[in-house]
């Protein structure tokens, strides 16, 4: 025939001449025959009953390969099937293995039937098959070499000629079934490797090749396969046949104890091998004749058989439990999808077992204990994960489960990592839909509690954010760092707070795209420490909703000025609106608790707005702004009941709740009273510049005015040292700094716990907390001392005014009397004015004087002992108080004059 030349090297017919080349391994002008072969195979019209059915045509190359006596080559097509499925490489994998059946059933030319024969007919390499064999029966002594034992192990198709070998230095296995009893056995391997008689089949990293592919396991590198020395050996089949039959240990049949392996590895008991539940394990009869390392060797292989048994019955247990959940189903269709794989070796190990009973082949290809072990060595170790799988997930379900297998995940072995790996992502699946629901879409379909965020439903929406979802930390993968499940949380719970209490349904940006792809994207949640895909999914959706929620609070909710109003109106930061609220409260609030009426403090309230810069603030911050008053106890005025209040609603209740609200009322309180000394100071001090000049007219008096004067300036001092300190270093200090915070906030938790520190750092500082109880105890005392000194002051003043006014009215008098040419006074007028005198000399000038004495001397102990107190406190700015009141070591040094012991020595005397 012709030689066809093909010019266009990227056209159809030159890509299949090379392909042809390719398959032959023959030059372009020696292939020419096999390339027009196909030439004319590709170009026929025909119809075929597998019409875009790949499986009907697998199914049909197996059945052939059956019909031929190759059940070995039909396990290793099966495998190699599988694994051009898993890679998706070809698209029209039904029509290549439609050409490839054509072609090995098809005659070539009539010059090159021998060749075509050769090429389509022949049988897989020996290093490509998937039941590889170990020669292991007794070598028969002889002075020369003798394989006879070895070969009555091997298959039939070691036992024909080789006719071709291949570059790599491994020889080509003919199809042909040796079934002649002289044949004769002659093999040539690469000199490399020269193992002795009797030597197992196995590569070079002592796991056997065939049951790696037995269960889809990647071929190990370096292989190099020998069976004989260098050379050609010739090995009758009747000397092994007899060496076979000279082995008398046996008092059981070898192919029962196969027979029986056989039901133990499919978890059923034979007739020597049976279970014992009390072991949990196979054990051999006691009385059968079975040599102690064949034994051994049996209850190796019945290994396999115990770790099916427990693998299947944890799935038949768990299959049909719904309380299981998701991911324990997920678990459970793995176990079952590698207990598939299990069955296909089961299967393979059968067909090899049913030889024996087929006249047609050749006793040396039967299935014996030695092979067996080879053959099951890898699905061993694979079941052994299994079942360690098994063992470690045992009362587990959801992230618990998935956490247990990725523990087991942490193992030197590739292999190892590679079986749990891919387990675990199919586990995975189930969490990774679940997550993608809640970071999308705010929706939590957890049934059976296996995800890590919880819901109660109970919870309404005024206390969604704070209590409605958490986290469930039992069920936090371990791949899963608590700062993304923290991020995971929010962004969801974000979702659902736009949703139901924003009513803010704009989906989130992203969603389309992302709630497209596929769950077997769940292997980059297992796979972090190699790429960052799974943290950036999580980063850019948290940071976008979380964004969103902030702005809508902001723009819509008006959180900014909502947190004004709690600083102007509750912290007394409106200075002019508090002051004038109370020069129109003094009235009332002096009055008893009991007699205040709240329209009447609501109404002044508003003439109070409407008379000061609070007009101006927005409608709607004003109409939440009310009067509370507090529990009333016996003896209180209207001063120690009177607070201002500030309602809130909707979304902004998320950061103000009722507890931050009575943090607010608390802090109110204090400043309130604070400023009601403030107050009560300047009133003093007013009343003194108004009678100092009046009063000094009486000189009995000039000893009391002075030292009414001193302690007023004492407390002033006092108090604006106080209120300093909680205007500037505690409210201002830290109002500045949650703003700060706010500005600078990525979500509302942030937020929340901004306030909530603001909130924590006003009270601690203003002595609210239980740590500064006695401080603050001791405060309140010297403010009652500040009241005391008013009135005392006020009583005093108001006696002294009275004197005023009577000597007065005398000096009037006498004048009056003068003028009208009378006797200015008479016996009787001078004897009462004495008297009068001398009553005030007598009881209102000594009584104010000890009053004043000691109310100066309690205040002086009072002081001495807060700023002892101040000292030894933990807050620095309350230390440094204790030094601006006592900037000239005035306390200090009366103190030391007085000899008086310092406040913790006398509390622990008293103690």
């Amino acid at each position: 025939m012709a030689t066809t030349t093909v010019t266009d090297i990227s056209s159809p017919s030159a890509l299949l001449q090379r392909l042809c080349c390719k398959v032959t391994g023959l030059s372009d002008e020696s292939v020419t025959p096999h390339y027009q072969f196909a030439l004319r195979i590709l170009g026929s019209q025909f119809e075929t009953q597998f019409e875009g059915d790949e499986f009907q045509v697998s199914k049909k190359i197996k059945s052939q390969l059956f019909r031929k006596g190759r059940e070995r080559d039909a396990a290793v097509f099966s495998e190699l099937h599988r694994k051009l499925q898993s890679q998706n490489v070809l698209k029209n994998r039904w029509q290549v293995l439609h050409l490839l059946m054509c072609l090995s059933d098809s005659q070539v030319p009539a010059n090159s039937s021998s060749l075509g024969s050769a090429l389509f007919g022949r049988r897989l390499p020996a290093y490509a098959t998937s039941t590889p064999f170990q020669p292991g029966s007794r070598i028969v002594p002889d002075s020369t070499p003798d394989l006879s034992g070895a070969s009555a192990l091997l298959p039939s198709t070691l036992h024909t000629t080789l006719h071709t070998t291949d570059s790599s230095g491994f020889s080509s296995i003919p199809s042909g079934i040796s079934g002649g009893t002289g044949a004769h056995v002659h093999q040539s391997f690469a000199p490399s490797y020269t193992p002795t008689p009797g030597t197992a089949v196995q590569d070079r990293t002592g796991r056997n090749l065939g049951a790696r592919l037995a269960l889809g396991l990647s071929k190990p590198k370096d292989t190099d396969y020998s069976l004989v020395p260098r050379g050609r050996q010739t090995v009758s089949t009747s000397q092994s046949t007899l060496a076979r039959g000279d082995n008398l240990s046996f008092e059981i049949p070898e192919a029962s104890l196969i027979k029986d392996l056989m039901y133990c590895f499919q978890g059923i008991e034979g007739k020597w091998i049976k279970f014992d539940s009390g072991r949990e394990s196979y054990r051999i009869d006691p009385q059968a004749g079975i040599p102690k390392a064949v034994r051994q060797l049996i209850s190796k292989l019945a290994e396999c058989g115990w770790l099916y048994n427990k693998i299947k019955h944890y799935v038949e247990s768990r299959s049909f439990d719904k309380a299981f959940g998701l991911v324990g189903q997920s678990f459970c269709t793995a176990l079952h999808e590698e207990l598939t794989e299990y069955y296909r070796l089961i299967a393979v190990l059968e067909a090899q077992l049913q030889q024996e009973q087929d006249p047609g082949i050749a006793e040396t290809s039967s299935l014996t204990l030695r092979r067996l072990a080879v053959w099951t060595f890898d699905p061993l170790v694979r079941l052994k994960i299994l079942a360690a799988l098994v063992d470690v997930c045992k009362g587990k379900k959801g992230g618990a489960l998935a956490s247990g297998i990725y523990s087991c995940m942490q193992h030197g072995d590739p292999f190892v990592r590679s079986v749990i790996k891919l387990n675990l992502t199919m586990v995975c699946q189930p969490i990774y839909a679940t997550l993608l629901r809640w970071l999308y879409d705010g929706e939590l379909e957890d049934t059976y509690h296996e995800f890590f965020v919880a819901s109660d439903p109970t919870i309404k929406n005024d206390r969604l954010w704070n209590d409605k979802y958490s986290l469930r930390k039992s069920m936090i993968p371990t791949f899963i760092t608590i700062d993304q499940a923290q991020r995971i949380l929010l962004t969801g719970k974000s979702i659902n707070f736009l949703r139901q209490v924003c009513q803010d349904r704009t989906p989130t940006k992203g969603r389309e795209v992302a709630m497209t792809f596929d769950v077997s994207q769940a292997e980059t949640m297992l796979t972090q420490d190699m790429n960052t895909e799974f943290q950036k999914m999580v980063d850019v959706v948290y940071k976008d909703t979380s964004q969103h929620l902030l702005d809508v609070l902001h723009n819509k909710y008006k959180f900014m000025d909502h947190l004004k109003a709690m600083r102007r109106y509750l912290l007394l930061g409106q200075g002019d609106f508090i002051r004038h609220l109370m020069d129109l409260l003094e009235e009332d609030l002096a009055k008893p608790a009991s007699n205040l009426y709240l329209h009447n403090l609501t109404g002044i309230l508003e003439t109070a707005i409407r008379a000061t810069n609070a007009q101006f603030d927005d409608l709607d911050i004003l109409k939440r702004l009310d009067v509370r008053l507090l529990e009333v106890s016996p003896g209180d005025t209207g001063w120690d009941v009177f607070s201002l209040d500030y309602h809130v609603d909707g979304p902004i209740r998320t950061v103000f709740t009722p507890e931050c609200i009575i943090m607010y009322l608390r802090v109110f309180n204090f400043l309130w009273r604070a400023k009601r000394m403030e107050y009560c100071l300047t009133l003093i001090w007013r009343n003194q510049m108004s009678n100092a000049r009046a009063l000094h007219s009486i000189p009995e008096l000039w000893t009391i005015l002075p030292h009414c004067h001193v302690l007023g300036c004492e407390m002033v001092h006092f108090i604006q040292q106080v209120q300093y300190y909680i205007n500037f270093e505690v409210l201002e200090c830290a109002w500045d700094e949650l703003l700060t915070k706010v500005t600078e906030a990525k979500d509302l938790d942030y937020i929340i716990a901004a306030h909530q520190v603001f909130l924590d750092t006003v009270i601690s500082r203003c002595l609210l907390d239980e740590k500064s109880r006695a401080i603050l105890t001791q405060l309140r005392t010297i403010f009652d001392l500040i009241i005391q000194f008013q009135t005392a002051q006020e009583n005093f003043y108001q006696a002294a005014t009275s004197e005023l006014e009577a000597r007065q009215h005398f000096e009037d008098l006498k004048r009056k009397k003068t003028n009208e040419g009378q006797w200015g006074l008479t016996s009787a007028d001078e004897e009462e004015e004495s008297k009068r005198r001398a009553e005030f000399l007598k009881h209102v000038i000594p009584s104010t004087r000890a009053q004043l004495t000691v109310l100066a001397q309690s205040y002086q102990d009072m002081v001495q002992d807060f700023l002892q107190m101040l000292t030894s406190h933990q807050d620095v700015s309350l230390r440094f108080l204790s030094f601006r009141l006592d900037f000239n070591e005035h306390y200090r040094s009366s103190r030391q004059c007085k000899g008086a012991l310092p406040y913790h020595q006398r509390k622990k005397r008293a103690v």
